[in-house]
């Protein structure tokens, strides 16, 4: 039974990876390449990661800068980027895509402190699905008579324990979050 809480925790862990990458991708006011994390270019008839056909680096604090490896895509870049939530109108100069961010204003970071609050909230909403699949579970054992009732409560207790770490985990990360939109 210990390797059914693990594997549970391990559910969790992988929840609170995916608020990290939501996380990741609310822009701060500063130029980082894992804004462009979740956009695809179209390469050959095949939706792939923008970070795999271009080189994106950071020349200055607020300016991303796309050089592809292959100048054809230079269209399919500016196009996937517009097409995007990023909200950020890219630059083509022949050679290499720029997006410049601009300074965030005073209602541009109260909403993306509300953007990330609801990220967090999802996070801690999925942690407690989990917990309730788990209960479920316990309880479906415990009718076949594969745990006793004292074995139940011990695990429920155990997976709630670990529900409430979790969910004080990704508190701290929205908390962080919101600090560093708050900061910049």
């Amino acid at each position: 039974m210990k390797e059914l809480n693990r594997d549970y925790d391990n559910k969790m862990q992988k929840t609170i990876e995916v608020v990290k990458s939501d996380f990741a991708a609310v822009r701060a006011g500063r130029a980082s390449s894992s804004v462009l994390d979740r956009i695809t270019v179209d390469y050959y008839g095949t939706a792939t990661p923008l970070n795999q056909v271009a080189a994106i680096s950071t020349p200055d604090p607020r300016v991303l800068m796309i050089q592809p490896w292959d100048a054809s895509l230079l269209k399919a870049i500016e196009k996937a980027i517009q097409a995007s939530d990023l909200g950020i109108n890219p630059q083509n100069d022949g050679r290499v895509v720029r997006l410049t961010f601009p300074q965030l204003t005073e209602e541009r970071r109260k909403e993306l402190t509300r953007q990330v609050r609801k990220y967090g909230e999802n996070g801690k909403v999925a942690i407690r699905n989990i917990r309730r699949d788990a209960m479920e579970k316990y309880k479906a054992l415990e009718k076949q008579g594969e745990l006793t009732e004292d074995d139940r409560k011990e695990h429920e207790k155990e997976i709630q324990d670990i529900t409430d770490k979790r969910c004080k985990e990704i508190s701290d990360l929205t908390a962080k979050k919101e600090a560093e939109l708050l900061a910049v």
